[in-house]
């Protein structure tokens, strides 16, 4: 189901039968350094963590993380949307493409799209939105400025430090 369209991205829900490509974005180089290895190593692996993770968030929040796929070819390549953690109190931003795509502003549009979405949405109740990243993720914090998102404070997941960043939506 199509949710959000860009100039060259259709941005939709996440269902169990993109189980292989999320099995090979979460075992992706950057996925692993950037965002850390998910224990998805199956396609199970990677439908169970659909069912639990993006389409359990459409119907608990109405939102979630989605599917980024080209507009010409309908190809997945990567992911982008909101995850309520239990560790903050706004919804975060996240985003990840497959090495392939990377670097073509792929990530900004798809970002730009969700962001949009909330804006344009009169029945939207989020107001405010966060998103972190570590230190040395030069690209996400790149990323995260053009987006207009401030720095606000460093807090530890676990033993990764990281800098969450805000933005009222």
């Amino acid at each position: 189901m199509k949710i959000i369209e860009t100039e060259r991205l259709l941005i939709r829900h996440l269902e169990p039968d993109d189980a292989a490509f999320i099995l090979e974005l979460m075992n992706s180089p950057t996925w692993i350094k950037y965002i850390g290895d998910r224990n998805i190593y199956t396609e199970q692996d990677a439908r169970n963590y659909l069912m639990s993770g993006p389409i359990k968030s459409y119907k608990d929040y109405g939102v979630g993380m989605y599917g980024v796929t080209l507009k010409e070819s309908k190809s997945l390549i990567g992911v982008c949307g909101l995850v309520k953690r239990d560790y903050l109190d706004d919804f975060d931003l996240g985003f990840a493409l497959l090495p392939g795509f990377e670097g073509k502003g792929f990530a900004f549009e798809a970002s730009q799209g969700v962001l949009s979405s909330l804006t344009s949405s009169p029945s939207s109740t989020i107001k405010r939105i966060v998103a972190f990243t570590t230190e040395y993720n030069k690209r996400s914090r790149k990323l995260l400025d053009k987006l207009g998102f401030t720095f606000e404070r460093v807090f530890f997941l676990g033993d990764e430090e990281c800098m969450l960043y805000g933005r009222e939506v």
